[in-house]
């Protein structure tokens, strides 16, 4: 290999490092979205403690400001089934699986595309055997021999057959000179970026969706439990009523009256057992089983406990702690990038290359003398007419800025909407479960006051089936009530963000609010 390429070759690699530290990038630079100003979660400060019940899950619950959020919030409802599920549907549920491989991908898209501030290198060889026809290798015309004497050749002729290698080394380079491929770069870290919170935004969904589930069954079985002791008491009326109806105290029609009150109470029972059933098929299926294959873990209400001071993060923290707040920031970032990018596409392109090898008839003599060949070019493009293409692209770029950063100011609302919604919900629904409390009581109360006095005579048949269809509706409500609450808690951790920056190994730690 000549002075000359080898000299060219040496340029063309090092050309990158003498450029790129001194390059500058054409379009915006990316800066983060200001924090909403004065931003709260309600117009007005909420009571610190909500209403308590005199009932399993009536608590009153103390809200901690400012306490932090850990990842394992789960583990506050102090039920080890619980702890166990959603443990087991990290490790099986596939959408962890596949949100790995996503981010993995939007990793090595970026490591692929800073590949292009590197020369590209090729190493090239070709041989080939070749018969030339003989009556196209000589004319016939007079020629000499190695003596000096003339000879005069005749047609036909021998046909020359031989063989020739070549073998090259090319390299060429495209120096980012307007920033472009860094913009891209820039891009597409942005979007692994938001691929990692996505990442972070699965392990929350999914421990949300495994504890909603259990509750869910926990209280489908407490509503399937309530029924039962519905339609038992439906029996014990009905027998009460076909005794006096033995004795003439009550007519037929009350008979069939209760009787029908029975059947009704028991159509109840179908609806929450077919619930029950694909309760726990969700929950095979959020640990990565099919419906054939059972999970060990059973849920009661009585077993699971309410968390009596859950934590509500200031509101200063809350866009740094929302994945999904820090993923449309990364897509704001993705597409300011993308600008950079359309805007270079507009500008000169440079080109550098060189290239060498050699060509002989025999393979050692490839790099000897006569044999090796190089060149070295450099070029510039600059498009001027393209029907305006790369300018539509350009402020199609501009228009998607745009509509990232709308999509990121509407991403912060829902954050605090969600927020705020769940912090109402517990407010009020604590009370609604310290009302559905004593309507249970007083309806039960009523009901065996009432079931006494028909005993007696002392009350028509009319009252008992009032008073029986009360307590009823009480009854569900209650265990319904009892429900929602720890739902709603559920809901608080999951709009505060769901503490993914203390998980292990997790994703960058969300800075401190200023």
């Amino acid at each position: 290999m000549t002075h000359h390429f080898r000299s060219a070759l040496l340029g063309a690699v090092l050309l990158p490092v003498v450029l790129l530290p001194g390059a500058c990038a054409v379009g915006p630079d990316f800066e983060r979205p200001a924090a909403p100003v004065g931003a709260d979660y309600t117009p007005t400060p909420l009571p610190p403690v909500t209403a308590a019940a005199a009932v399993h899950g009536g608590e009153a619950q103390h809200f901690a400001l400012g306490k932090d959020v850990p990842f394992d919030w789960w583990k506050q409802f102090q039920s080890p089934a619980l702890d166990a599920l959603v443990e087991q549907a990290f490790k099986a549920n596939p959408t962890i699986e596949a949100a790995q491989a996503a981010l993995q991908q939007a990793q090595e898209n970026v490591s692929a595309q800073r590949g292009f501030f590197f020369p590209n290198v090729t190493v090239g060889y070709n041989g080939i055997r070749q018969q030339l026809s003989g009556n196209t290798a000589n004319s016939g015309e007079p020629g000499y021999q190695g003596n000096g004497r003339e000879i005069t050749q005749r047609y036909p002729a021998q046909p020359v057959t031989y063989t020739f290698h070549t073998a090259n080394l090319t390299v060429g380079f495209a120096p980012d000179v307007f920033g472009g491929n860094r913009r891209a770069v820039e891009s597409l870290q942005a979007q692994a970026e938001g691929q990692r919170f996505a990442l972070e935004a699965t392990y929350i969904t999914l421990a949300s969706n495994v504890v909603a589930a259990a509750l869910q069954e926990a209280s489908v079985r407490a509503q399937i439990a309530a029924t039962k002791e519905i339609i038992r008491a439906n029996e014990k009326s009905l027998e009460i009523l076909k005794n006096q109806f033995r004795l003439g105290s009550v007519i037929g029609i009350d008979v069939a009256a209760q009787e029908a009150a029975l059947e009704q109470a028991r159509a109840l029972l179908p609806p929450l057992e077919k619930q029950y059933e694909q309760t726990r098929d969700l929950l095979r299926a959020l640990v990565g089983n099919l419906p054939n294959q059972d999970v060990p873990q059973t849920f009661q209400i009585d077993a699971i406990h309410l968390p009596e001071e859950p934590p509500v993060s200031l509101p200063s923290a809350l866009i740094e702690q929302r994945p999904d707040v820090r993923a449309a920031e990364e897509q704001v970032h993705a597409a300011s990038a993308d600008v950079g990018v359309a805007i270079s596409n507009m500008l000169p392109q440079f080109t550098l290359t060189a290239a060498g090898g050699g060509g002989a008839t025999l393979l050692g003599q490839l790099f000897s003398t006569g044999g090796p060949f190089w060149n070295v070019g450099w070029g510039v493009t600059q498009p001027l007419f393209d029907g305006l293409t790369l300018l539509h692209k350009r402020r199609a770029a501009d228009q998607a800025l745009i509509q990232a950063a709308a999509q990121y100011r509407s991403t912060v609302i829902t954050a605090f909407q969600n927020v705020a919604d769940t912090l109402h919900a517990l407010v009020s629904d604590a009370k609604a479960l310290e009302a559905a409390s004593n309507a249970e009581k007083a309806a039960a109360h009523s009901l065996d006051i009432t079931r006494r006095q028909l005993e007696l005579g002392q009350v028509n048949y009319l009252a008992l089936l009032i008073a029986q269809q009360v307590y009823q509706q009480a009854a569900l409500a209650l265990v319904q009530a009892q429900a929602t609450r720890f739902g709603d808690t559920v809901s608080l951790f999951q709009a505060l963000g769901g503490g993914w920056w203390n998980r292990t190994a997790a994703a960058p730690t969300p800075a401190k609010p200023s």
